[in-house]
């Protein structure tokens, strides 16, 4: 394994936060990950790419932990379910993707929380942790998220997590069907030295 020994195993990548456990999806996720998505569907759906029609059934499920995996070995992208610590309820997803090196050294923050556990802070929490994973664990030096101008719980958890807003961009991302303009965010890593060539393990 290119990225840490003790991410060998599925179960054995898992990042701590205030009161949520971020881990990769598993096989054993789906009911529970099913449900939830669709419970919240109406309201997600304005937020996310339209869904595809098979979206909720097992097989996308596996094709999605597939690429998952992929993914995580090549050390281009990170995907967590988002668990609540005191029960180990799942309440969402948090993503660190479109990870670059070089002279980069930055990624891209993407999450979702299903409707029940809306805006009880397990999203700031897991974001909070992200960051600290993509600073301290993999060395990166800046993250960046987007959302839709007109979501203002988004902005509001991207400035409480400590992103500052940069930026505009218009018709960024294709949302439900439709491209969408949104607002740019970025954090910086708080360590100067963050990203450093001879410091990073490789990937």
């Amino acid at each position: 394994m290119a990225l840490l020994d003790w991410m060998a195993s599925e179960g054995g990548l898992k990042v701590d936060g205030d009161g949520v456990v971020l881990r990769p999806p598993r096989t054993g996720d789906y009911a529970e990950w099913r449900d939830l998505r669709a419970r919240s569907r109406a309201f997600l759906q304005p937020w996310e790419p339209t869904w595809p029609a098979d979206d909720l059934t097992r097989a996308a499920f596996r094709r999605r932990l597939a690429a998952y995996a992929r993914d995580r070995e090549a050390g281009t992208a990170y995907s967590f379910f988002v668990l609540r610590e005191e029960d180990g309820a799942l309440t969402g997803g948090i993503t660190l993707s479109n990870i670059r090196r070089g002279v980069a050294q930055m990624g891209t923050v993407g999450y979702w929380c299903g409707e029940p556990y809306a805006r009880r802070g397990l999203t700031l929490a897991a974001a909070r942790a992200l960051s600290r994973f993509a600073f301290e664990t993999l060395g990166l030096h800046r993250l960046e998220a987007a959302c839709l101008p007109h979501n203002a719980a988004s902005r509001r958890l991207l400035a409480k997590a400590g992103f500052e807003e940069e930026g505009f961009a218009k018709a960024y991302l294709k949302i439900n069907g439709v491209w969408r303009d949104h607002v740019l965010f970025a954090l910086i890593s708080p360590r100067p030295e963050a990203g450093r060539a001879d410091e990073l393990v490789s990937v």
